[in-house]
């Protein structure tokens, strides 16, 4: 096996354990999301409903399974977590999958992994019984400044301080999610630049070299400001001083209800468009779209054709992308390593076992 190049970075869902007592808000039998992907049906003939997981509907915020996990992530390429991270109603949720097990997990130090501050509303997405209503605001994701700095110093002190957390050019990486809800929650751009300097100052405090923001694009999307101007997200990364930037999935980018041949064309005109914005971006790779698992009712909003061997594809695409670009770290960011309910997931399934982790393996293990 030869000494890996680039670093492969999937996002984790971590809503696949029940020990969050609030998690039951959204998941009464007390598995997590496992509930919805287990009850899954399918919507038209052919539709792959519900994908059975080859592991099992497993808690992965048990050391032992994460300890499988992991084993199986860095065997295949994937030597990165991006862990979604959430704050509501004044306090931490879903985190013990990270705490008790990714960082339980006896053999973590094979992987790194850094926080993707998801710092959207809640909604009854992940409620199924309510999934038609999506006005309705759970928590809210915004926060002022005082919570800002209590998230500010738990994060430091609780992740960065671990020797696995991911950094880039030697700064703790903090990916986040909502630039709007960020902003607003702040109270404008002048007080989201404070505040991030206020971090960065922490970080140096706790004896880090600051710290690597990165913002997760929501391609051509604005953000209405507090006084009421709206200015593009992309502009709005470099203003508050992000240090680059990234996407979670294709359909913040593009449209995704059609072939994944046809979205991997646009994909690379996206890889070249977001590298000339003026701040580095780190090329992101989506596995697919289907989150009919959460409704009842049918949505058509879907991605076909998207197979092993056109993930395999996607990643020899995005391999060829950054070494055109040596200016960028070779770090590529993939929707996800656990995404079932929304159709994007890397771990083996009954329709392709392992199929999208040795397509990963073949372009950057072997």
């Amino acid at each position: 096996m030869k000494k890996q190049k680039y670093d492969v970075a999937a996002f984790i869902w971590p809503s696949y354990s029940g020990n969050d007592a609030r998690s039951r808000i959204f998941w009464q039998e007390g598995i997590g999301e496992w509930q919805t992907v287990r009850d899954a049906l399918p919507k038209f003939p052919g539709h792959v409903e519900p994908r059975k997981p080859l592991w099992g509907y497993v808690n992965e915020a048990n050391p032992d399974v994460m300890e499988m996990q992991i084993n199986a992530a860095v065997k295949h390429g994937v030597n990165v977590f991006i862990y979604d991270w959430y704050w509501y109603d004044n306090r931490p949720f879903l985190e013990d999958c990270l705490n008790d097990g990714f960082l339980g997990a006896p053999n973590n130090n094979l992987m790194q992994f850094y926080l993707m501050w998801a710092n959207h509303d809640a909604t009854y997405l992940w409620d199924k019984r309510n999934s038609h209503d999506l006005n309705t605001v759970v928590w809210d994701g915004k926060v002022d400044r005082n919570r800002f700095e209590i998230i500010g110093r738990r994060i430091i002190e609780k992740y960065f301080s671990k020797p696995n957390y991911y950094k880039i050019n030697g700064k703790p990486v903090l990916a986040i999610y909502d630039l709007s809800n960020l902003v607003n929650g702040l109270n404008g751009i002048k007080e989201t630049q404070e505040a991030f300097s206020w971090f960065e100052q922490e970080s140096l405090k706790a004896g880090f070299n600051g710290v690597h923001f990165q913002h997760t694009l929501w391609g051509d999307h604005e953000t209405i400001l507090p006084d009421g101007t709206k200015i593009p997200d992309s502009k709005l990364s470099l203003l508050i001083g992000f240090s680059s930037i990234t996407n979670y999935h294709y359909c913040h980018i593009m449209n995704i209800k059609r072939d994944y041949s046809s979205i991997l064309e646009d994909v690379k005109k996206i890889w070249e468009k977001y590298s000339e914005i003026g701040v580095t971006y780190f090329p992101h790779v989506s596995v697919g779209w289907d989150n009919n698992a959460r409704f009842h009712a049918y949505d058509d909003y879907l991605t076909t054709g998207n197979t092993p061997s056109k993930i395999e594809e996607a990643f020899r695409s995005v391999v060829d992308f950054l070494n055109r670009h040596p200016e960028i770290p070779p770090l590529i960011t993939v929707n996800s390593w656990n995404e079932w309910t929304e159709g994007s997931y890397l771990q083996p399934d009954s329709l392709n076992g392992y199929g999208y982790l040795d397509a990963i393996r073949k372009v950057v293990l072997e």
